[in-house]
């Protein structure tokens, strides 16, 4: 039986590398499959970009700080790992752009900056008359007839005009995917509002009929809940959750991959910069495209992800005792039009979207830098920074003093650009490997999705290729 059992590797130990061994240990021990399963992560430590700091009664995401409850994959495995009950909501709250040093409301019934009630919109200090004119025009103009890919800033100023975009549209969809909205994929990033306009004609009347109604009055009257969720203790609780949960699965902290070998019977050799190698029957690979395209030169294939840029930014989290802090506006944070003269690109209000993680008397800001083609900012030293950054806050808050604590975490080329033609580009990977090395699978934050559970669905989809794949194989 010994020489039957098949080997797996995953390389890469973010939460897509961390879901995938742990769905692929799952379904084989509910059918007794004799697959070994190989983590190879090049850090010190799992969990990828998820890295919660827990500091003097604060909890502070140095990477993402929530996931959209309405994708449901997280919540499931949540549930499966036994920690859904410390799943919580953001609190509701208003949000704020930051236009001409002025804090604007973000209008109520915008749907991603789309204008879904017509009061909000009409009354909004965000834009000016001639703007709001030039995006009612969305309400009379055709459909564009465009079916290939697009920027998303193309289409929106279409639709819109240029005001609302760089006041609105572009804050909130930029700050998604940390990218220039004049050169990232409509189709790979919000293909749905491509859908509405086929659909619908008018992206406003067409977000307006398909945004979800309150099903009854008492609904209708209820407080409003977050749409998103982390968990009490931070996002590493599941990083935490998941690696005590894969028992079975070998996993190897510090352990660079560098190439790997066509072996005969379509195996594959992973050769690593330590110089060992493991040989195995099939692999998920869950890491950059840029990290998988290095990995795969010297075989010709994928060298068209090394065109694909990778952007940088940086966030700085403040904690600060509540009087020195003084907020005329009441709300969860803000974000910063692109033409403001700000290095910030958004300010979260943690203890108040939050309220977990701050203690009481305490008061945590979380704003970010690095905006695309400007991230020079996020090379500089901590307490440079720091001293931007709390220069930028003090326009926009009455801070008194200094913070009583910084924490600067750098992601640099660490975010994805899913740029124009993405999903070709991803078709012609996968066909690639599927003619040279049909044992592999692409899963993670670079290709179907940056968000937690979009990489939990692509994790699991990965886990079903290589099921199918090895099953004709396996006694």
């Amino acid at each position: 039986m010994a020489e039957n059992r098949k080997k797996v590797a995953i390389i890469g130990g973010g939460i897509t590398g961390l879901s995938a061994a742990y769905y692929l240990q799952k379904q084989c021990r509910e059918e007794n499959l004799p697959i070994d399963i190989y983590l190879i992560e090049a850090s010190s430590r799992l969990g990828g970009k998820i890295q919660t700091l827990r500091k003097d009664g604060f909890i502070i995401e140095r990477g993402p700080d929530s996931f959209l409850e309405r994708k449901k994959s997280m919540g499931v495995l949540a549930k499966e790992l036994g920690i859904d009950d410390q799943l919580v909501h953001n609190a509701t709250g208003q949000s704020f752009v930051l236009v001409n040093d002025q804090l604007h409301p973000i209008p109520g019934g915008s749907i991603m900056g789309i204008p879904t009630e017509w009061k909000p919109f009409v009354t909004t200090g965000l834009f000016s008359w001639s703007g709001k004119l030039r995006a009612a025009g969305d309400l009379v103009m055709a459909r564009s007839g465009i079916d290939e890919d697009q920027p998303l800033g193309t289409f929106f100023r279409r639709r819109f005009g240029a005001e609302v975009v760089e006041n609105l549209v572009e804050p909130l969809l930029a700050g998604i995917y940390s990218g220039d909205i004049d050169k990232l994929s409509l189709h790979a990033t919000f293909p749905q509002f491509y859908e509405v306009e086929k659909k619908h004609r008018s992206l406003m009347l067409g977000m307006k009929k398909t945004r979800p109604a309150s099903s009854t009055p008492q609904a209708a009257n209820r407080k409003p809940q977050g749409i998103f969720q982390t968990f009490s203790s931070g996002l590493q609780t599941i990083v935490e959750a998941l690696e005590e949960a894969i028992p079975d699965v070998t996993v190897s902290k510090g352990t660079k991959l560098e190439t790997v070998q066509k072996l005969p019977e379509n195996r594959l050799r992973l050769v690593f910069t330590s110089g060992e190698s493991l040989d195995v029957d099939s692999a998920i690979f869950t890491t950059l495209h840029h990290q998988t395209a290095e990995i795969f030169e010297e075989h010709g294939i994928l060298q068209h992800f090394e065109e694909v840029p990778l952007s940088s930014v940086a966030t700085v989290a403040m904690a600060f005792s509540k009087s020195q802090v003084n907020q005329e506006k009441e709300g969860t944070g803000f974000l910063v039009s692109r033409k403001s003269d700000y290095a910030i690109s958004a300010c979260t209000w943690v203890n108040k979207k939050w309220p977990t993680t701050s203690p009481d008397g305490k008061v945590l800001l979380r704003s970010f830098v690095g905006k695309s083609g400007d991230e020079s900012i996020v090379e500089l030293p901590d307490h440079e920074i720091e001293k931007i950054v709390l220069n930028d806050l003090r326009k926009v808050i009455q801070i008194t003093g200094d913070p009583e604590f910084t924490v600067v975490t750098r992601y640099q080329k660490a975010m994805p650009q899913y740029l124009v033609g993405h999903k070709e580009r991803l078709q012609k990977a996968r066909q690639e490997l599927a003619e040279q090395f049909p044992m592999v699978q692409l899963a993670g934050a670079s290709f179907e999705g940056s968000g937690l559970p979009d990489c939990i669905d692509q994790a699991i989809r990965a886990k079903d290729q290589v099921i199918a794949y090895l099953k004709p194989h396996l006694s």
